[in-house]
């Protein structure tokens, strides 16, 4: 029976997830914490990985029951042990000012509690991803050989399915305009499309060095390995990857954990 064997939030769109064993749904139908600040330029867009390769050398690690973000430079002039914490509440105007000096322009923290700051806007609930998907993925890249940990931290999806197919998340969306309801534990989802990609898994999520052909590379083998029962007509091209869901407000309160059955 399939499995829920991980839950990834990121707490800072665009910066670096935290694994948990659990986590509540919030008013608004998201991971509670999930993409619940984002940093954002004077003229109101995202300042992000798409935008801004620099992030990539951004390193953040947090202990959320503190509300404490840890944040270093990955660089090879940067002292390792030079580490910035903050509180995310109670320091916000100092981590601004040194989000400030690090991208080097004024920014902004944004924040919302109920509904995070998700890339597709139709589809605020959690992505998913079998776990064998992407182990298969992983073998797609050969020259250098990536490891599955540089695959999930390319792909960056919140919730790991376990003892599945390859690509069995492909069945979880229908045509445009409709869902496809199922559970994960007591958790009620509906599955909409799967997740359009964008220059982000090509970079390495440490240097932000481009992978040689990385999109030829997965878009060749995507087509390839397509499930044959699937929707096709949500494929107006193959460089996408994992399930966009919705989870509708009647689930806010109830907690996902680990190891809860899909049905």
């Amino acid at each position: 029976m399939a499995k829920l064997s991980k839950i990834l939030i990121f707490p800072i769109k665009s910066l670096d997830a935290i694994a948990l064993n659990e986590v509540e749904i919030t008013s608004g139908g998201a991971l509670k914490g999930d993409r619940e600040f984002a940093i954002f330029d004077q003229n109101g867009k995202y300042i992000n990985a798409k935008r801004n390769p620099k992030i990539h050398l951004l390193r953040a690690r947090y202990e959320l029951s503190d509300r404490l973000i840890h944040l270093h430079i990955q660089n090879l002039h940067q002292n390792p042990q030079d580490i910035f914490t903050f509180h995310l509440d109670q320091d916000r105007i100092s981590l601004v000012k040194w989000l400030n000096e690090f991208f080097g322009q004024p920014v902004e923290l944004h924040q919302n509690v109920n509904n995070g700051f998700p890339d597709d806007h139709e589809a605020w609930g959690a992505t998913i991803i079998a776990a064998a998907t992407l182990s298969t993925v992983q073998s797609w890249y050969t020259a250098p050989k990536l490891s599955l940990a540089q695959i999930r931290d390319r792909f960056r999806t919140n919730l790991e399915v376990s003892d599945t197919e390859a690509f069995w998340e492909d069945q979880l969306f229908a045509k445009s305009g409709e869902t496809v309801p199922f559970k994960i534990g007591d958790i009620n989802f509906l599955g909409t499309n799967p997740c359009q990609r964008c220059p982000v898994p090509t970079r390495d999520p440490s240097t932000s060095e481009v992978y040689p052909d990385f999109q030829k590379i997965f878009i060749r083998h995507r087509e390839e390995t397509l499930p044959a029962n699937i929707e096709r007509s949500r494929f107006n091209h193959f460089y996408r990857l994992a399930l966009n869901t919705r989870i509708p407000l009647t689930e806010a309160g109830k907690v996902l954990k680990l190891g809860d059955s899909y049905f």
